[in-house]
């Protein structure tokens, strides 16, 4: 299978090209590799995070996936402005699978907060390099040349970063600790950062010639379509009947895979010349599985699982664990306690998972999307029995990821086909089989306390989280230990270790074990705080009206940024202070406790996105009108103030902020589906409803000026939005309301309740 050619983008595709056309007409921390210091036939490598033409082009290296953040610009940005790069001539490469590159992972909101000191530093490098080796070509003293716009000036004479890389002796390296020590510019010297720019990208994503996953091809390949077995683990084929399936034109053959990373157990795939023939004649074939024993789990069953485990004190890892929480409980003047549950989520991406697979010069290629290269590699080498260098993942843009792609389980299924059938293999999968293939977001339950004291004041809280645990299962390597010595998953209790001071504090997080066995739980969106944060907000409001205080008041009390809350440097400067001072400029930007319409509400919420570490302080105000006689919800309008360190693309971060708002609100009123028999029970757009475009509401973003560290803003918007509006429809009709996503007839139920 050697020296297979990739057909190369037309110069006018038929497909997504040429019905845009038609349309239009008609209306990780990453690995910090040693720089090559290398003046290669094509220009200078300062670092390998980027390369200097001889025509001056600038050409960044990038590592993150492209799924319509506009990554490649955010991180292309920081490079030029530290390098003192004309932007007309930057370019961005979104680059394969390869050990020097490190870790390979997008996701988490980590792009740009992680990318932001090496890529600043990679481009001081290069500035560095490029003014001595320009001033030796001028004649003049480095000291007394400037960089500005890819020239080199000084003495009144100018030379071009192009002229210095083809007439230059480029041969200067760094080392990968001189890279680490070199100072980068001050906030008042960036010329691009946080400065209006297009998205580099955006062209081919217009004109039809950006590849993504589903545009991959190769001469000679087949295509492929899976049969889902009835459990994600556990199945077994015992028969397979493909007699309907060749009457099919173009149906080739059925084969059950054989998995040695027990990646897609229980698998049949179905071969045809053509995705049409392949999809028609798997709908033909028929399997018989020896089903794995979650075959009759439901939701319930999971929830009810979840309710047990939390309800052992011994169960799961002390994430905080102060002293004195029992103690406060006890001597407690009163106490509060609820329980917060969500829903089994899809991701529903979409582009559904696909990947075409097939052995080229020894080396076994897979061209698909994918956010965490790192991750699914290891998989591949134990699927193919070969080692990860002889593996590479050819990378595509993603149509949507969300998480999804992630967990890249769907590289496996395609790469095992090739190896099966000796010659490439597409293996596309319907909506439906994504559906049912997808690693969606665990159901959840939580169970959260608090402990009052004298005059009302907070002295005590826990909070217990139980969910399918997607590192657990995925990436063990990934998660710490608490407090008691036991590892547990960050990406499922995010968002629980909280800014609040709260006295003496307890977060704990418990694993679902049989979530864990029934499925694969994933990443999604936000991940853990996607959870966690619909419980502690919605809690602080329950709290306040227990203390008798206003929700607003009762926060900004409690963000005192005493003690752990103080923050520290370089991600976290101010602490609480900071997340204090979003609520409240929101609160003043909506004008909070002023007079609404009957049936209308205000509800706040704030947070800090995903992790400690790296905290985007953000508040959120919905504002919902809630119909008594049906139970019904409308959202008329979102504001959002955000703090999020210096904005690298202001563009991009507004894009970010208004997808994840509505992405929340998405999972707040409209997303969400059962677990039952052992699969999810929503397998297309018909039953599963995410937002619809006449639902969007007002949205209004608005940002903290900052020269803080950058941090992330993928998903922060996600977290804070739902308790926001849950807390909303109570304002506006005393419905309580403690599960997402929240449907109608639960608030009715909740207002016959209220009293």
């Amino acid at each position: 299978m050697n020296a297979i050619p990739i057909t190369p983008p037309p110069a006018l595709e038929t497909s997504r090209r040429g019905f845009l056309i038609t349309v239009a007409a008609a209306g990780a921390m990453m690995g910090l590799a040693a720089p090559t210091g290398a003046a290669a036939a094509e220009g200078y490598e300062p670092t390998i995070w980027y390369r200097i033409g001889r025509d001056g082009t600038v050409t960044v290296n990038v590592i993150r996936a492209e799924m319509g953040q506009h990554v490649g610009t955010a991180i292309a940005r920081i490079v030029a402005d530290e390098l003192e790069a004309d932007w007309s001539k930057v370019k961005i490469d979104h680059v394969d699978s390869a050990a020097k590159w490190g870790l390979m992972v997008t996701g988490g909101s980590w792009s740009v907060w992680q990318s932001y000191p090496l890529m600043s530093q990679a481009g001081a490098a290069g500035r560095i390099t490029l003014i001595e080796e320009g001033a030796k070509l001028l004649g003049v003293d480095p000291k007394a040349c400037t960089a500005r716009s890819s020239m080199v000036s000084g003495g009144g004479k100018s030379i071009s970063y192009g002229d210095i890389v083809t007439r230059g002796n480029m041969s200067r390296t760094f080392t990968a600790e001189e890279i680490g020590k070199l100072p980068i510019k001050p906030a008042t010297e960036r010329r691009l950062i946080g400065k209006a720019s297009h998205q580099l990208d955006i062209p081919a994503k217009v004109n039809g010639t950006a590849r993504y996953g589903l545009d991959a091809k190769v001469p000679g390949m087949v295509y492929a379509r899976p049969k889902i077995p009835p459990t994600r683990n556990g199945s077994k084929v015992v028969s397979i009947d493909d007699s309907a399936a060749k009457a099919v034109p173009g149906y080739i053959s059925s084969l059950a895979l054989d998995d040695p990373s027990d990646t897609v157990p229980g698998w049949v795939m179905v071969f045809a010349d053509s995705f049409v023939a392949a999809s028609s004649a798997c709908d033909l074939v028929k399997v018989n599985w020896s089903a794995g024993d979650t075959a009759k789990t439901s939701e319930a069953d999971l929830q009810k699982r979840s309710a047990e485990l939390i309800a052992d004190p011994k169960a799961g890892a002390l994430v905080v664990e102060d002293p004195g929480v029992d103690a406060a409980f006890a001597a407690a003047k009163s106490k509060l306690e609820r329980t917060y549950t969500t829903a089994s989520a899809l991701h529903f991406q979409m582009e559904p998972v696909n990947a075409l697979a097939f052995e080229k010069d020894g080396v076994m290629e897979i061209h698909t999307g994918n956010q965490w290269q790192s991750l699914v590699l290891p998989w591949l080498a134990k699927a193919l029995g070969r080692p990860e260098d002889k593996i590479v993942l050819k990378s595509y843009m993603l149509g949507g990821g969300f998480g999804r792609r992630l967990n890249g389980d769907y590289a496996v299924p395609a790469a095992l086909a090739a190896k099966a059938v000796g010659k490439p293999v597409k293996m596309v999968c319907t909506r439906a089989d994504d559906a049912l293939f997808d690693s969606f977001r665990s159901p959840s339950v939580q169970v959260v306390k608090m402990a009052f004291g004298e005059g009302g004041k907070v002295t005590a809280m826990d909070h217990a989280a139980a969910a399918g645990w997607p590192t657990q299962v995925m990436a063990p390597f990934f998660m710490p230990k608490g407090a008691n010595d036991v590892a547990y998953d960050p990406f499922a209790i995010s968002g629980a270790n909280h800014w609040y001071s709260v006295g003496a504090q307890r977060v704990r997080a418990v694993p679902n074990d049989l979530a864990n066995r029934a499925f694969r739980p994933g990443w999604l969106r936000s991940v853990g705080p996607g959870w966690t944060n619909w419980a502690v907000e919605s809690f602080m409001d329950e709290a306040a009206q227990a203390a008798g205080k206003d929700p607003l008041a009762f926060r900004l009390a409690l963000l005192d940024a005493a003690g752990r809350n103080a923050g520290s440097a370089p991600n976290a400067v101010g602490g609480a202070k900071r997340q204090a001072a979003v609520l409240a400029r929101l609160a003043k930007k909506v004008g909070w406790g002023g007079v609404l319409p009957k049936n209308t509400g205000l509800g706040l919420a704030t947070t800090f996105g995903q992790e400690r570490d790296m905290p985007t302080w953000i508040a959120c105000a919905a504002r919902v009108n809630v119909d008594p006689a049906t139970g019904a919800v409308k959202v008329e309008k979102l504001t959002l103030v955000v703090d999020a360190g210096t904005i690298v693309s202001p563009d991009g971060a507004l894009a970010q902020m208004e997808g994840a708002a509505l992405w929340g609100m998405s999972l707040a009123l409209f997303e969400g589906t059962q677990f039952s028999g052992g699969q999810v029970q929503d397998t297309n757009l018909d039953s599963y409803t995410p937002l619809r475009m006449a639902d969007v509401p007002d949205i209004e973003v608005e940002f903290v000026e900052s020269t803080e560290a950058p941090v992330g803003l993928g998903e922060p918007a996600t977290t804070v939005v739902g308790p926001a509006i849950g807390n909303a429809i109570f304002h506006a009709s005393g419905a309580r309301v403690r599960h997402l996503p929240i449907r109608s007839d639960a608030v009715l139920a909740a207002l016959k309740t209220k009293a």
